[in-house]
């Protein structure tokens, strides 16, 4: 597994020496850009819309810009010096906290984190204590020059560091349009839906949700790979817009509801 960060977690007096992995991995299937008439891929230039011409990596500096073609210029050395001042390779814990007060909309993230040589014993005991304490770990880390904000928690028997978002990054819910008044709810219809959720309601299992868009996707290059005819499904027919929210409701149930159990019948033997 590739190591993508090194450096050590700490919590009190306790250092812990540890490698960063990427715990997930993007499985979508990458198309390129052919052009049409002769199927050769098709490259993108940087250009300068100023010159009018084709620049190189050389000709490249990063600026921000603070107004409307206004920037401010950042040389490369001065970025360096930043990122050099700034780039702690250590994960201090700073604070516990319960898993459920942090709402997913802060997950970004997840990273496994396996100890470096010296530091299983002290992998294990951090481990433990977040077990036996029921609490994640809140924490900063520095990761391609860039701040993060993380947790670190408990997944299976490994330690799991979620980078998660700061604040002022979460934009405010005030700013949402449309979002209706809870006191328009009917009884009768939520009693419904309460229904409708107890029918569905499961254990999770992942194992049993796949990309289908992906798996039928690799599916139909496979199939023109090998010269085979492509058949083109029918389109599942879109739900009409809910006009009828009782209708809607009691169908959903009706489509859910579990077949009865047959009932047993015994036979009674006749006498020979």
């Amino acid at each position: 597994m590739h190591t993508v960060w090194k450096g050590s977690i700490s919590f009190g007096l306790v250092n812990i020496p540890v490698k960063l992995h990427a715990a997930t991995e993007n499985k979508d299937i990458k198309l390129r850009q052919l052009h049409k008439e002769c199927h050769t891929p098709i490259s993108y230039k940087k250009v300068c819309e100023g010159c009018e011409k084709e620049v190189t990596e050389e000709d490249i500096v990063k600026a921000y810009e603070y107004s409307k073609n206004k920037y401010v210029v950042l040389d490369a050395e001065e970025l360096e010096n930043l990122r050099k001042e700034n780039e702690d390779k250590s994960v201090e814990i700073i604070d516990f906290v319960k898993l459920e007060e942090i709402d997913p909309i802060y997950f970004e993230k997840t990273y496994f984190l396996s100890p470096d040589a010296t530091g299983s014993k002290a992998y294990a005991l951090l481990r433990k204590t977040l077990e036996e304490s029921g609490k994640i770990g809140v924490a900063k880390i520095i990761i391609r020059s860039k701040e993060q904000l993380a947790v670190v928690r408990v997944y299976k028997d490994a330690l799991v560091m979620e980078t998660i978002h700061f604040p002022d990054e979460v934009r405010s819910v005030g700013d949402v349009p449309n979002i209706p008044d809870v006191d328009t709810v009917v009884q009768k219809e939520l009693d419904t839906a309460l229904m409708l959720v107890e029918q569905l309601t499961t254990e999770f299992d992942p194992s049993k949700y796949t990309d289908e868009y992906r798996t039928a996707l690799m599916q139909l290059i496979e199939d023109k790979k090998a010269g085979s005819t492509v058949s083109v499904n029918e389109k599942r027919p879109l739900p009409d817009n809910v006009t009828d929210l009782m209708s809607a409701l009691q169908a959903s149930l009706d489509k859910t509801k579990k077949p009865a159990p047959r009932k047993r019948t015994t036979r009674t033997k006749k006498n020979a």
